[in-house]
């Protein structure tokens, strides 16, 4: 009869919760830190950081289908007199998006251009 050896040992595929993979995320990506040296620390593969980076970042990105959306009114605050700029160089409207984006919309732009801006950013 043969004789058969059994290695055992960690399991190779280990599983974080959402809450160690933020940890090792936030710890990664902060500034002055090593991504590597974070990975070798936590015992990850800097790709798996990466990867866990890029879904993290498409999931905020995606709007949230599931939910309905009640159509609302936008917030609109009037800024300044607008003293020092010329009316043709002033924007007529400033739409601020997330993340620090910021769309201007000129007046001398026609409703077309302006409609299909809007299409997009919806």
């Amino acid at each position: 009869m043969g004789q058969i050896t059994v290695y055992s040992g960690p399991e190779r595929r280990r599983r974080w919760s959402e809450d160690e993979r933020r940890l090792i995320l936030t710890e990664a990506f902060s500034p002055g830190a090593c991504v590597a040296e974070v990975a070798r620390r936590h015992d990850v593969s800097t790709a798996l950081v990466y990867t866990w980076r890029r879904k993290l970042l498409e999931a905020a990105a995606e709007p949230n289908v599931s939910v309905g959306h009640d159509p609302g009114f936008a917030e609109a605050r009037i800024g300044g007199d607008g003293e020092g700029m010329s009316a043709d160089r002033a924007p007529a409207m400033i739409i601020d998006l997330a993340r620090g984006k910021r769309v201007s919309i000129f007046a001398s732009a026609s409703p077309a251009l302006v409609g299909a801006a809007l299409k997009a950013l919806r």
